[in-house]
């Protein structure tokens, strides 16, 4: 019997060996076939079928984790790439001989090897700068260039460039003089004109004309990082020629005297150092070098350069005592356990710089007399220098000649007023001396004030 619904799978006869076609159920040899091959077919579908849907259900789930596992490993961040520049030198370091290239190819390569470029707009971190102290010669060499020479015509001092046309001075190294000449450590000269002034501190201002770019100049630095026991260093003049002396020593202290912060040195300082600057190891000003006790070895003082800045500014010191540094640092000493002659002699440098002002400006309104009756009364040449050409009056030599005529009223009227000066200093001179007023203390105020001659 065949199975019409399917098509069975021939059967090998156990008997005979003989294939027999899968419809046929017995064989030619007489062997009956048990079971039809077809019918385990059936059997054979019906279970792929149940495994089936389990298949297309697994094979989705392990794709699915696979992507899942995949997905969740890091990925390794791609070197950023070499900075401007580093790419080149990497090269050069890659060149023949170069024993540190050599040695980085052997080295496995890792992202680290090539400098990470910064985000836009953040800047580059500072490398450390090694501290590096400056030798005391190089401080000196780079401010003797901008160190000059201060000249009146009377007297000689120091100054020092702030700016290509501008030096800072003392008061008293230029006294009433409207103009100086600065001469420069190369010898030339330049007009500056004193542009401000302040006795109080006695700081001024000179303007130079026509300024030079090229100028050294000296940075100012503060008094109020100064330490006592610091070195210091003071270029100057002293005796007004032997140009850029250099001294060297220590803060001894810093003093509030009359309003006016001084710094104290032991640093040595001559006639001819006022006006110069005081500097620090960095070589920036720290005081203007005013003052030295002759008597006293190794006391000086500079006034702090702080007190000039008012000044370049343009403006006037308003905090001070209407009386010099000088004045101020000898009241100052005699305040301490004063006995009763330091009292009269305080009060008598009082007395005698007041009357010396008074006589100053009486002197200054001679000047103009006096350059008025030279342009009008054809005066000869004056014989001798004098701080006041019209001192010429009091020694006969010194005017050889005579004077236009019609002019000897206008002479007599300048003798009797330069007179009246002389008869006055003379004056002021005994009352000074009777109340013990130092002599250096003396000379100190009429050098400022253009009242020194020699036969007050």
């Amino acid at each position: 019997m065949t199975n019409p619904t399917s098509a069975p799978h021939p059967w090998v006869c156990p008997n005979c060996s003989r294939e027999v076609p899968g419809r046929i159920l017995t064989c030619r040899c007489g062997h009956a076939q048990a079971e039809r091959p077809s019918d385990s077919v059936p059997h054979v579908r019906e279970s792929w079928r149940r495994v089936r849907p389990a298949w297309l259900v697994g094979i989705p789930l392990v794709v699915l984790a696979g992507w899942y596992i995949s997905a969740s490993r890091p990925v390794p961040s791609r070197p950023s790439p070499p900075a401007p520049g580093e790419l080149e030198r990497l090269i050069a370091q890659a060149a023949p001989g170069n024993t540190d290239a050599a040695s980085a190819a052997q080295a496995p390569y890792s992202p680290i090897d090539l400098p990470v470029s910064p985000r836009a707009g953040t800047p580059p971190p500072a490398e450390p700068q090694p501290l590096v102290p400056v030798a005391l010669e190089d401080v000196v060499a780079r401010a003797a260039q901008a160190v000059v020479r201060v000249e009146t015509g009377s007297s000689t001092g120091s100054g020092f460039f702030v700016a290509p046309d501008t030096v800072l001075t003392n008061v008293h190294v230029v006294s009433n003089a409207s103009s100086v000449t600065i001469r420069r450590p190369n010898g030339t000269t330049v007009a500056a004109l004193v542009a401000s002034m302040s006795s109080d501190i006695d700081v001024a201002v000179l303007k130079v004309f026509p300024p030079d770019q090229t100028q050294a100049v000296l940075p100012l630095g503060s008094v109020t990082r100064v330490r006592s026991g610091q070195e210091v260093v003071a270029l100057g003049s002293p005796l007004g020629v032997l140009q850029n002396t250099v001294t060297r020593g220590i803060v001894s202290a810093i003093r509030d005297i009359g309003g006016v912060t001084l710094i104290q040195t032991d640093a040595a300082l001559n006639p001819g150092n006022s006006g110069g600057p005081l500097l620090n190891r960095d070589g920036q000003v720290i005081g203007i070098t005013t003052m030295g006790i002759a008597t006293q070895q190794g006391l000086a003082f500079a006034v702090a350069i702080d007190h000039a800045q008012a000044l370049l500014l343009g403006q006037r010191h308003a905090a001070g005592t209407g009386s010099t540094p000088l004045a101020n640092l000898n009241r100052a000493l005699n305040d301490t356990g004063a006995s009763p002659a330091d009292v009269i002699r305080e009060q008598g440098t009082r007395a005698y710089e007041q009357a010396l002002s008074q006589l100053a400006l009486r002197s200054d309104a001679l000047d103009r007399d006096w350059t008025r009756f030279k342009s009008i009364c054809s005066v000869t040449a004056i014989g001798g220098k004098f701080k006041r050409e019209w001192y010429a009056l009091f020694e006969t030599p010194a005017m050889p000649g005579m004077v236009a005529p019609g002019c000897e009223g206008f002479l007599i009227e300048l003798r009797q007023a330069a007179g009246g000066i002389r008869t006055e200093m003379r004056a002021q001179e005994e009352k000074a001396r009777r109340a013990g007023v130092y002599p250096g203390v003396q000379r100190e105020i009429r050098e400022r004030l253009r009242l020194d001659y020699s036969d007050w």
